[in-house]
């Protein structure tokens, strides 16, 4: 670990992470389909079946492409999430994907209130609601969490489980058959791999951010000999590439050493039972 840690910081004060989206923030070419998936979620799930609905990601960040992002969703059920309401999700996804060409897919994740809001919880999807979800539809969720700090306890919770997600990435570049594959998931793994490397050093450097350019370098103050590799992430995260020695360089070199280093600086995420 010391080997290839570079100066720190210095010592600070952590403040708290603020929520960093906004629907104030939504870019007015965005502006339609935030309507659009308000108006069909609310339709699709109804309330009883909904509990609340946020944005999360480069849209509500006021970030996004036309064109090129797509469009982060977080629907909190009541219920524990079924099939059929995944099969809702998938296809009011697919619509909005399908008639608005501003938005590159349409990404959804569902869990319900429960889950949330349990103490498993509180430093991993209880951090990511109140930190760094736009309320959309319903009650808001982070009204009932604390304010978090960039602690390491923060930083295990959040992404302590980089090891346990390398054999999956295995078998996904082993059945690429494709360049556009093969692109899906680098931009996949490079995004997860710079996030992971800021969280590492965020303890230290005492602050959180979503931005994946500041990310790379926030790290690279810390890890120096690891800095070309991580900005390079970061670059591929949003023109990812379908060079399969890249994929390789992300399983077997930069994400092992990274959970690696992760695990010895942070401990492993506790495990979920589900």
């Amino acid at each position: 670990m010391a080997a290839e840690q570079g100066g720190g910081m210095g010592r600070r004060s952590h403040p708290y992470i603020e929520r960093e989206g906004s629907l104030k923030r939504v870019q007015e070419e965005f502006r339609p389909v935030v309507d659009a998936l308000h108006a069909r979620v609310a339709e699709v799930f109804g309330p009883d079946r909904l509990h609340s609905a946020y944005l999360y990601g480069s849209v509500p960040r006021g970030t996004a492409r036309p064109g090129r992002s797509d469009l982060d969703v977080l629907l909190v059920l009541h219920a524990q999430p079924t099939e059929a309401d995944r099969a809702d999700a998938e296809r009011v996804g697919a619509e909005l994907d399908a008639g608005f060409g501003q938005i590159d897919g349409v990404g959804t994740l569902l869990f319900s209130e429960t889950v949330l809001m349990s103490e498993l919880e509180r430093y991993d999807l209880g951090w990511f609601v109140a930190c760094l979800c736009t309320p959309l539809i319903g009650p808001d969720l982070a009204q009932r969490l604390p304010r978090y700090r960039p602690t390491s306890l923060l930083a295990r919770e959040t992404n302590g489980d980089l090891a346990d997600v390398l054999p999956r990435w295995r078998e996904l570049v082993g059945r690429a058959a494709t360049d556009t594959e093969r692109r899906r998931l680098a931009r996949i793994f490079a995004r997860r791999l710079v996030r992971t490397g800021l969280t590492l050093v965020m303890p230290r450097a005492g602050l959180f951010t979503s931005d994946l350019t500041e990310s790379a370098e926030v790290f690279a103050r810390y890890y120096p000999a690891r800095g070309d590799e991580m900005r390079k992430a970061a670059q591929a995260a949003g023109n990812p590439t379908a060079d399969p020695s890249v994929l390789l360089s992300y399983t077997e070199d930069l994400g092992p050493w990274l959970a690696s280093e992760y695990i010895a600086v942070h401990g492993r995420k506790t495990p979920r039972p589900y």
